[in-house]
């Protein structure tokens, strides 16, 4: 998975111009799970109103939720 967003992120920054219409395929609960633990802790919640901590007291759920909505 980090080896395609790395590819894509070099595409990205050597082809400026470039537009991508979806990335969601590359997107998964694994990779997200990842991502919230890697967040540092303290910062405002999101336009939800909901904080890193709360977010996280059901974390996979969530995240499941999550990547289903994205994907629809």
């Amino acid at each position: 998975m980090e080896t395609k967003l790395e590819r894509i992120a070099e595409f990205a920054k050597n082809n400026p111009k470039e537009r991508f219409t979806s990335l969601v395929h590359l997107i998964n609960e694994e990779m997200l799970i990842k991502c919230h633990n890697e967040m540092e802790v303290g910062k405002a919640s999101g336009v939800d109103e909901v904080t890193k901590a709360e977010y996280e007291k059901n974390l996979r759920n969530n995240v499941k939720v999550l990547v289903a909505r994205m994907k629809r």
